[in-house]
């Protein structure tokens, strides 16, 4: 979630102060990620750097308005026109811990993962069960949420069946078969090897043969 865009796109709106954007950012998200108003004066000054806001002169009552630059108009813009790729350095906890226990001796893959999907059904429950904030049928605001609530849905269903899917493949191999020891090759010191784009995680590296 980029808190610095999404600041942009609202002011490209128009001028606002801290606690406005803090409201606004809560009324097109759902209210899903609160920000603090820290947060977004952080935000504020470090988009002022950069020349994309900024700030003009205290009104009567202390607010200060921020007001968007020609260049943060763009940065806006490109923001929303461009699609969102998944970090490629990003790690799946859940996957390295499932990935990591089904290779320890002694390790019972099978009972982390049966406990991981409880966890996961309850949070899935949790989410289809929760409640409407009060908004108005059909208002924006109600739209803002909705979206953001099947979202979180869509990943924890999606979560459950990767997790059905771990089972059956750790069905085929038994896990003693798969256990690793710890090597007994020392391994080499200096750079690795040269690698290559891997498809996997968005083009982590693959070390290639020297």
């Amino acid at each position: 979630m980029s808190v610095r865009q999404s600041l942009l796109a609202i002011l490209d709106q128009g001028p606002c102060y801290g606690y406005q954007l803090r409201h606004e950012f809560d009324r097109r998200t759902g209210s899903t990620w609160p920000l603090n108003v820290g947060q977004i004066y952080n935000t504020l000054e470090r988009l002022e750097r950069d020349g994309l806001v900024q700030r003009g002169e205290a009104d009567d009552h202390g607010h200060v308005y921020w007001r968007i630059t020609p260049a943060g108009s763009a940065e806006a813009a490109r923001w929303l026109t461009t699609p969102v790729l998944r970090a490629p350095a990003t790690r799946e906890e859940l996957a390295v811990k499932l990935a990591v226990a089904a290779t320890l001796p002694g390790v019972d893959a099978a009972a982390i993962l049966r406990s991981q999907r409880e966890a996961s059904r309850q949070r899935l429950d949790e989410l289809r069960r929760t409640p409407s904030p009060g908004l108005a049928a059909g208002s924006p605001e109600d739209l803002a949420w909705s979206l953001v609530l099947d979202s979180l849905v869509c990943a924890a269903e999606a979560e459950l069946r990767w997790l059905d899917q771990a089972e059956a493949r750790l069905a085929q191999h038994p896990h003693p078969e798969m256990a690793l020891e710890l090597t007994t090759e020392r391994p080499k010191r200096g750079r690795p090897a040269k690698a290559a784009p891997s498809p996997i995680a968005g083009g982590d590296p693959v070390a290639l043969p020297a």
